[in-house]
């Protein structure tokens, strides 16, 4: 299969139309709000597994799970979703999204083992329409600095995560319901960001009212021919797999980790909850640098082998490394989402294309990731320690690298 550049489409009769219905500020903070919302309620669970683990009298892999299921259904989500916004448009789809992910939210915090999984199930499928909305959305509101954007949303995904992350335990104590009543707090940053974005809902059919010249660009644009039978979309897929194999792995087990070699509970949260900051620097920073780049072959290949420092400091000096270890893996982490995300504007043509590549990444990359805290909490249990866990993470590391090299190429799908 050939990798062209896809044909654009004439912008201008539209262009003329947002320029009179967009609102730049209002759409910036809208996009803000709901990347807030992308990874705020599965940090805030991470300082909570032992006393859910507890409450409900689970083992180490049935508490995997809890972070297991949402990563599952992100993968399983993805495919769906460019159909969903063909037909109802973006803007309707990420409000939908939002709604929905403030009702898992809530009913993952109901008085059952049930409710829990069901709600995870609820808060992956809404995030993982939200994945694959994103980037093209960015891409088709602003062609001219994707990259950047890319990293001003993966940016402040993080700084989402950043706060649940620190304000879990924290928000237990204020609200004195447990930890029901500082996960279920969450559902008010989505309902807020619903408000938020339906100034775009309202754009949005008020452009399709202008007739078939507002839907030109949309119905120009055609699917990449041939995706899921091209190397260059798999090396994708797989280091944005692999790499959120590996955030999400340490999301579910970090502050565990540090807690088992003697750490005390609030300060492995901090440190999680550090980590977590630092990775801001990296989501940020990354996808800058790499929309000035032809090729970002070297970058992915950095990014790996600073996940695999990271690691190795958990490894041998699990509680005296531990902050050096965080702020090791928060770049590299940071780095190396920021980096898959900007993998799908940077190797795509066009909003459409940006959609398609986005569905394909995250189906793949979601379900690699799906084994990373299930597997190692049963090989945990299995071993009896986190030592086998974390070499594997190492092993893991590498076949990023490889992975990172190939996505790097300067081509376009």
């Amino acid at each position: 299969m050939s990798i062209t550049r896809a044909p654009q489409p004439v912008l201008t009769p539209v262009s003329a139309v947002r320029s009179k219905l967009a609102h730049p500020a209002l759409l910036l903070t809208g996009i803000l709000l709901v990347a807030l919302n992308m990874r705020a309620c599965l940090a805030a669970i991470s300082p909570m597994v032992g006393e859910i683990q507890r409450t409900f009298g689970l083992s180490s892999t049935a508490s995997g799970l809890i972070t297991t299921v949402p990563v599952l259904f992100q993968g399983m989500g993805a495919p769906l979703t460019p159909r969903l916004t063909r037909r109802f448009g973006t803007e309707r789809v990420v409000l939908g999204a939002v709604l929905v992910l403030g009702a898992g939210v809530l009913l993952r915090v109901l008085p059952s083992v049930a409710s829990l999984y069901a709600g995870c199930v609820v808060i992956g499928v809404a995030i993982a329409v939200l994945n694959v909305s994103m980037p093209g959305l960015v891409k088709r509101e602003f062609p001219a600095k994707a990259a950047a954007m890319t990293g001003v949303y993966s940016t402040t995904m993080l700084v989402g995560a950043t706060l649940a992350a620190g304000t879990s335990v924290p928000l237990e104590h204020v609200l004195g319901g447990g930890w029901r009543a500082s996960l279920g707090a969450w559902s008010v940053l989505a309902l807020i960001a619903a408000v938020a974005w339906l100034p775009q809902v309202l754009r949005a059919r008020q452009e399709k009212a202008q007739g078939p010249v507002a839907a030109a660009p949309v119905a120009a644009a055609k699917p990449i021919a041939g995706l899921w039978r091209t190397p260059l979309a798999w090396q994708i897929s797989l280091f944005m797999g692999i790499s959120s194999l590996m955030v999400y792995t340490l999301v579910a087990w970090m502050p565990t980790i540090l807690a088992d070699h003697g750490m005390s509970r609030d300060e492995s949260g901090l440190v999680f909850a550090y980590s977590n900051l630092v990775q801001v620097s990296g989501a940020f920073l990354v996808p800058l640098i790499a929309g000035r780049m032809t090729r970002q072959r070297g970058l992915a290949v950095a990014m790996a082998g600073l996940n695999a420092v990271g690691v190795s400091v958990l490894l041998l000096a699990p509680v005296s490394g531990a902050w050096v270890s965080a702020t090791v893996l928060g770049v590299a982490q940071g780095g190396s989402l920021g980096l898959a995300l900007a993998f799908i504007v940077l190797r795509t043509g066009s909003a459409a294309g940006a959609a398609q590549l986005g569905g394909m990444t995250q189906a793949v990359g979601y379900l690699i990731a799906a084994a990373g805290p299930v597997g190692a909490g049963a090989l945990h249990q299995l071993t009896g320690s986190w030592t086998v866990p974390l070499a594997l993470l190492l092993v893991l590391a590498g076949a990023a690298a490889v992975a990172g090299w190939g996505a790097g190429r300067g081509r376009t799908l």
